[in-house]
C-alpha cells in the first residue's frame, strides 16, 4: 500500500451551507482505497529504533524528550506529509509498522511520544497529570457521570477528545471486539443538512459538556462548545456524545430542549450510518483531527491474563493549525487542576 494525500477540494465553509472539504469522506471511499494508511519502510523503522536507543542511552525522562533531541531523519519527511493530511486533508491517518513486539513498554512509549511530537504539543489528559495516557478497562461503569469512557470496556458514543489532535498507539489488542470506529463530522453535517436543517441550526448553539469532576480552579464543573461552528472559512465540529449528556444535572446547566434532544438523536443516528470501521492492529498509530473526525470503539472482551489486557497508549495534542471561533480553543487544552503534577507513565494499572 502507498500513502496518498486526499484530493484537496475545498470551498469556504459557511453556516447552513453544504460543506466542500477534503475531510468529508464516506466509509465506502475509505474501504475502496487504503491510501490513507502509511506503512513504515524498513529504513523508517530503523530510524525509530535508533532514536529510541539514543533516548534510552541519554537517560532522558519521556517528558524531557523533544522534537529536537528525538532525531528521525528518514521518517520526518513522511511525518510532515501526514501532519498536513491531518490539518488540510482527510483529517486522519493510520501509521502501520511500529515494531511493538520488539519493544519494551518503555521503548514503545518513547517511540510513540517522539512521533507524536511531530503532530503537536502534548497536554494532560486527566486529573493525575498523565501526558501519556492509557486506554484500558478498569471495570468502570460508563453510565456513571464521573467515569470516562476510556476506563471501561463499553461501547462509547461518537465523541471528540478535549484537544486538537488525538493519537492512539495499539500496544495490545483485545481478545474480541474493541474495533475502532471513525466518522467524518463534515459528512454528518452535510447528511443532516439535507434531511433536517433545523437540527443543524440547533447544533450551532453552545452546549454544556461535563468535566467529569476534573475541574480547574475557579471554573464550573462544565465548559461550553458548539457541535458545529464556522470561522475564517473553516468548519469545526465536535462529537455530540456522552460529555454533553453527563452535563445534565450539573449546577447551572439548563435541561435539554426538545429540539436539542432530537438533534443529538439524529446526530448519533447519522454517525452510526456513516462511520468507517478501521482495522486496528498491534503497532498501529491512529491520529485524528478532533475538529473534523469523531470516534468511538465497540465493546470488547479482554484476555484473562493481566499482561494481555487491551492497551492503547494515547496522546492529546495541541495544534493551532485550524481556525476556531474565539473562545473555542481555550476549552480544549486538556485537563488542568490544582495540585496536579504532570507525568508520563508507560502503563497504568488503575483508573486515572
Amino acid at each position: 500500500m502507498v500513502f496518498r494525500p486526499a484530493a484537496r477540494s475545498r470551498e469556504p465553509a459557511i453556516a447552513m451551507k453544504r460543506l466542500v472539504d477534503p475531510a468529508g469522506w464516506t466509509a465506502r471511499e475509505l474501504a475502496a482505497d487504503d491510501s490513507w494508511i502509511y506503512e513504515l519502510s524498513v529504513t523508517e523503522i530503523e530510524d525509530i529504533c535508533l532514536a529510541v536507543a539514543e533516548a534510552e542511552r541519554s537517560g532522558r525522562e519521556i517528558l524531557d524528550i523533544t522534537r529536537e533531541n528525538f532525531d528521525l531523519p528518514a521518517l520526518d519527511h513522511g511525518l510532515a506529509l501526514l501532519h498536513d493530511e491531518i490539518l488540510e486533508g482527510r483529517g486522519f491517518v493510520l501509521i502501520r509498522g511500529i515494531p511493538i513486539d520488539q519493544f519494551t513498554k518503555t521503548q514503545a512509549a518513547i517511540a510513540f511520544w517522539g512521533i507524536g511530537l511531530r503532530f503537536g504539543r502534548a497536554m494532560s489528559q486527566n486529573g493525575e497529570g498523565h501526558m501519556l495516557g492509557h486506554v484500558k478497562d478498569f471495570g468502570g461503569d460508563y453510565k456513571d457521570p464521573a467515569v470516562r469512557g476510556y476506563q471501561t470496556a463499553a461501547e462509547m458514543s461518537f465523541h471528540s477528545d478535549q484537544c486538537d489532535t488525538v493519537a492512539l498507539l495499539c500496544a495490545q489488542p483485545s481478545k474480541s471486539g474493541g474495533a475502532s470506529k471513525i466518522a467524518s463530522l463534515v459528512t454528518i453535517h452535510n447528511e443532516m443538512l439535507d434531511s433536517r436543517p433545523d437540527l443543524v441550526e440547533a447544533l450551532t448553539e453552545e452546549f454544556y459538556l461535563s468535566r467529569h469532576g476534573e475541574i480547574p480552579p475557579g471554573e464550573p464543573p462544565w465548559y461550553k462548545l458548539p457541535v458545529f461552528s464556522f470561522h475564517d472559512g473553516y468548519f469545526a465540529g465536535r462529537g455530540a456524545g456522552t460529555h454533553v449528556i453527563k452535563a445534565q444535572g450539573l449546577p447551572g446547566v439548563p435541561p435539554f430542549t426538545d429540539a436539542q434532544k432530537e438533534a443529538f438523536r439524529v446526530f448519533a443516528e447519522t454517525a452510526r450510518n456513516t462511520y468507517f470501521d478501521m482495522d486496528f492492529r498491534a503497532g498501529d498509530i491512529q491520529i485524528l483531527n478532533s475538529h473534523v473526525t469523531a470516534h468511538t470503539r465497540s465493546a470488547f472482551e479482554d484476555w484473562p491474563e493481566p499482561e494481555r489486557k487491551r492497551h492503547l497508549m494515547r496522546l492529546w495534542l495541541a495544534d493551532e493549525g485550524r481556525p476556531l471561533v474565539p473562545g473555542f480553543r481555550e476549552n480544549i487544552q486538556g485537563v488542568e487542576i490544582a495540585g496536579m503534577t504532570k507525568c508520563a507513565p508507560v502503563d497504568s494499572f488503575q483508573a486515572a
